[in-house]
């Protein structure tokens, strides 16, 4: 009889060994993964093995899965190449719908997780950078819903709560609350930076607001070109809309309307102190089973209707059957929305059950 020790270890890959990189394979191992390794630079790559995010450098060829963890601009060229060997492939750039183009292929699926840190790379990884980040995936319909349940089942593995987006709403909602906010930071940062002659007085009245708000712009500079011109249409729109924004607070401030300048930071606060927390309590939960086809993209065109109806799955599986080409999605979520989804499910032609568990 064999013995949980003598199994097999599950193999995965990890292509560009910066932070997010060499934490992922910091946090595979953590879990008794074997984890091959390669960067572009030899060095770093040798400093990961030696630091512990890799069981060895070079190529895998059994690898389940390999993570592109390159700038923006590489990670359709590096994906192509690890689709020449096997497993699924997925990526950790933070712009997805040109990325998900050029990657046209059925064990592709975009992947973007939510984290990072001031630190900068192999030195800074962290095997526990994911717990309680989101993680967001981008399948689409071409995506084969194995491969897709592999990288989903992996990322949940880490303590990431996975969102499902289209690689077009995912670029919209992250130019919103990540490339605009790290660009503004930047422009104020420039503008107190430019003030040489009060810069000493100025960095010690430097309280926490501004530091909260200036923290991002301490992130590594080099990645940014990448992003803002793979996702440039998302963000100059918005842009243009924090300019605007920005010059009804100043019409409001040089006209000394107090009512208007107070209405409007009260509906700010209020809008904050909406925001969830990064991952909410469980409550009781529900399992809803959907009888599904064996084709592309149905897995993708479930878990992205839960993400818009604001349902959060908090486990995910594909049983198949073992007779025909039918199958049965079993998802867990929490019992208070599953007759929401199921109902939009039902719209959509599924024929979905549920039960408490």
């Amino acid at each position: 009889m064999t013995s949980p020790v003598d199994e097999p270890r599950r193999r995965a890959t990890v292509v560009g060994t910066g932070l997010i990189g060499a934490s992922i394979g910091m946090a595979l191992r953590a879990r008794g993964w074997h984890v091959t390794g390669r960067d572009r630079d030899p060095e770093r790559a040798a400093q990961a093995l030696a630091l512990g995010a890799l069981d060895q450098v070079g190529t895998d060829a059994d690898t389940e899965v390999t993570f592109v963890a390159t700038p923006v601009g590489a990670v359709a060229a590096e994906a192509a190449v690890a689709l020449e060997g096997p497993g699924v492939v997925t990526d950790v750039g933070s712009t997805k719908a040109s990325i998900v183009r050029s990657v046209d292929h059925p064990r592709f699926v975009g992947g973007h997780p939510m984290a990072g840190s001031e630190q900068e790379g192999v030195a800074g990884a962290d095997p526990s950078l994911f717990s309680g980040a989101v993680w967001a995936l981008t399948p689409v319909t071409t995506t084969h819903p194995a491969g897709h349940s592999l990288v989903r089942s992996v990322v949940t593995s880490l303590g990431a709560e996975v969102v499902e987006l289209a690689p077009d709403h995912h670029d919209r909602l992250v130019a919103m609350v990540s490339h605009v906010p790290h660009l503004t930071a930047a422009a104020l940062m420039r503008l107190a930076s430019g003030r040489a002659d009060e810069h000493g007085v100025l960095l010690r009245l430097a309280a926490g607001g501004f530091r909260d708000m200036t923290r991002v712009a301490a992130g590594h500079p080099g990645i940014w070109p990448d992003i803002c011109a793979e996702n440039a249409p998302a963000i100059v729109e918005l842009l243009g809309s924090l300019e605007q924004a920005l010059a009804e607070v100043r019409a409001l401030v040089a006209a000394g309307d107090r009512a208007g300048l107070l209405a409007a930071l009260e509906q700010a606060r209020a809008a904050r102190m909406n925001l969830p927390a990064r991952v909410a309590e469980p409550g009781r939960m529900a399992e809803l089973r959907v009888p599904v086809p064996d084709r592309l993209g149905v897995l993708a065109e479930i878990t992205t209707l839960a993400t818009e109806l604001g349902v959060n799955i908090d486990d995910l599986e594909i049983a198949h059957s073992s007779e025909g080409e039918a199958g049965v999605a079993i998802l867990l979520v929490d019992a208070g929305v599953v007759e929401r989804l199921a109902v939009a499910l039902g719209a959509r032609g599924y024929h979905p059950s549920r039960r408490l568990v």
